[in-house]
């Protein structure tokens, strides 16, 4: 089994550069999740004096794998992410853990 990744995007503070390209990078993720790479995406709910912020939950086996994985993403190419976070993650309860441990 490979490991189970947890990459935190946190974007620039330009709401209109975000919506401009998140169409392309939805798309670009689309591909992650078709080939098995990418089992779970979705924006963080906003916080009070926090950034924009996503979450992606990835296969791979290591933090540099899945970080070559995500370069070609529109969002990155564009300077929309200005830090990301890579953490292993080990989930061992949850109604998902059989979709993330296969």
């Amino acid at each position: 089994m490979d490991n189970v990744l947890v990459v935190n995007y946190t974007y620039i503070a330009d709401p209109d550069a975000i919506a401009e390209h998140r169409p392309a990078h939805r798309a670009f993720l689309a591909t992650l999740a078709e080939t098995g790479t990418l089992l779970l995406s979705g924006p963080m709910a906003p916080g009070v004096g926090q950034p924009d912020a996503g979450l992606l939950v990835l296969r791979g086996e290591t933090p540099d794998e899945v970080l070559a994985a995500l370069a070609d993403d529109p969002f990155q190419q564009k300077g929309i992410v200005a830090n990301i976070e890579v953490r292993g993650w080990k989930p061992v309860l949850g109604a998902w853990l059989e979709k993330v441990s296969d």
